[in-house]
């Protein structure tokens, strides 16, 4: 930055420079050349007034008043119409000024002639050639000339400024310059050295800065929010393996139990037939928690493959409710459908139908002894893709309107209630999560896992919808799934 600044400057420094140089040279070849006009026109109307005499008598004191007091380096000499020095008019000591051809012909032709000739020392003249005319007659050519050498010398002392002043004016300026973008930009090392110092284990860590309202501000909050992110992130993975491993211990520790009790001494084949059943038992529960967690991940790598095709909710509502029967038959809760409309959506049967029995099975567990578990299905209507749900009242967002040249999208409605314990509204906005369990204690002894309806849920969005539940503690929960409809 110092350096493009830098050579920015210098090259604004180098035009202005320039453009300086050739103003200050105009305006004092303009001086020199007004002063030489205004003398000659002065003189010529001065000997135009004088009847007997050519020169001004006055002449000298002329000078002085255009050329100041001293005047010992401008010259004056009159010529004749030939160019030669008329010896009958005085002129000043020295060598005569010499005069061009073409001077003299645009003197005899009326009008003057600027010129820069050599004076045989240091510094040249500037003449000016003015021709004198009384009564329509040229009887005389005036030169007035005057040495370049206070025009050079303001030149000289010019550009000795600007290469004294700019080479100091860049540095001072590169010098503040780096010095203000050093300053500008300590945030970002800072943010740099933080970035380095945070990783897996520090997530919890935030870069500083994040207060100030501007660019470096705006771009520390973004990492603040990324590293939060992240952090929740890991913290769902380790909390995610930490559960897995925990699920994949409990049965492999009975397995393991099982197996060493058996070989410790020679039993019956039925005992030996009972440890393996109940060993195929343990297998086959590790065999769907992998299941579960293979397609949850699938599903969040995006390479879970559904099957799409019309499926008839009526028909599978039905089924699933005829093997909701049979988990809730050794408790004595009673499953029934409650209302049923005929109704199809475009999507995977075999996922659907785990959805709906992830939920009747997640109802039959919490539902005590001689409770009741309801499903139902209905058509609702939804706006702008999504289900109309009743908004409270002191809700700040105003109805959204419907379009009448748009027709309003509907929905498939599926509700599993049931008459268990509930949820408590801390755990709520947790459920969904994996191997989140309200009752650790009743939710392993019931044997699930926790992620029954976190599989619901996904299953829901890959079809485009959603699960919403309702509780009330004590008194039981209602989950409603919702799924739009074919065209």
């Amino acid at each position: 930055m110092t350096l493009w600044y830098t050579g920015i400057l210098a090259a604004t420094v180098l035009v202005l420079g320039g453009v300086a140089y050739f103003l200050l040279m105009r305006g004092l070849w303009n001086d020199v050349d007004s002063t030489l006009e205004r003398v000659a026109r002065a003189a010529a109307q001065a000997a135009q007034q004088t009847a007997t005499e050519f020169v001004p008598p006055d002449m000298n004191d002329l000078l002085r008043r255009y050329f100041g007091s001293n005047f010992a380096d401008r010259f004056y000499q009159f010529l004749d119409p030939r160019g030669e020095v008329d010896p009958r008019l005085p002129r000043q000591r020295g060598a005569p000024l010499s005069v061009s051809p073409q001077a003299l012909k645009n003197a005899t032709e009326g009008y003057g002639t600027f010129e820069t000739l050599p004076n045989g020392g240091q510094y040249p003249l500037r003449v000016f050639t003015f021709p004198i005319v009384v009564h329509d007659r040229l009887v005389n050519v005036l030169q007035v000339g005057m040495s370049l050498e206070g025009l050079l010398r303001e030149r000289q002392n010019f550009l000795w400024a600007l290469a004294t002043l700019a080479p100091l004016g860049l540095i001072l300026a590169g010098g503040g310059g780096w010095l203000l973008a050093r300053r500008v930009l300590r945030p970002v090392d800072q943010m740099t050295q933080a970035a380095r110092r945070i990783g897996a284990e520090r997530l919890a860590e935030r870069l500083e800065g994040a207060e100030t309202d501007d660019e470096l501000g705006r771009l520390a909050r973004t990492l603040n929010e990324m590293l939060a992110r992240l952090e929740a992130g890991f913290a769902q993975v380790r909390r995610f393996s930490a559960d897995a491993s925990h699920e994949l211990r409990t049965p492999l520790t009975i397995l393991k139990g099982e197996i060493e009790v058996t070989l410790r001494s020679a039993r019956e084949p039925a005992e030996y037939e009972r440890v393996l059943a109940s060993a195929l038992e343990e297998v086959e529960r590790m065999a769907g928690l992998v299941d579960d967690l293979l397609m949850l991940s699938r599903a969040d790598a995006g390479a879970l493959r559904w099957e799409k095709g019309p499926v008839e909710l009526d028909r599978l509502v039905e089924e699933v409710a005829k093997q909701g029967e049979v988990l809730a038959r050794g408790r004595a809760i009673q499953v029934a459908i409650q209302s049923l409309e005929p109704l199809i959506v475009n999507g995977d049967e075999q996922r659907l139908r785990q959805l709906l029995l992830n939920l009747v099975d997640n109802a039959v567990k919490y539902t005590p002894q001689g409770g009741r578990v309801t499903l139902s299905l209905r058509r609702a209507g939804g706006v702008s893709g999504y289900p109309v749900t009743p908004q409270p009242e002191a809700s700040p967002d105003p109805p959204i309107p419907q379009s009448p040249d748009r027709p309003t999208p509907e929905w498939a409605e599926i509700a599993v209630r049931d008459t268990g314990v509930g949820i408590p509204a801390e755990s709520l906005p947790r459920i969904f999560e994996r191997f989140y369990r309200v009752d650790d204690a009743r939710s392993r002894e019931a044997g699930g896992t926790g992620l029954g309806l976190c599989i619901a849920r996904t299953i829901a969005e890959a079809h485009g919808g959603r699960i919403e539940v309702e509780s009330v503690p004590g008194a039981g929960s209602t989950f409603t799934a919702r799924l739009p409809l074919a065209a």
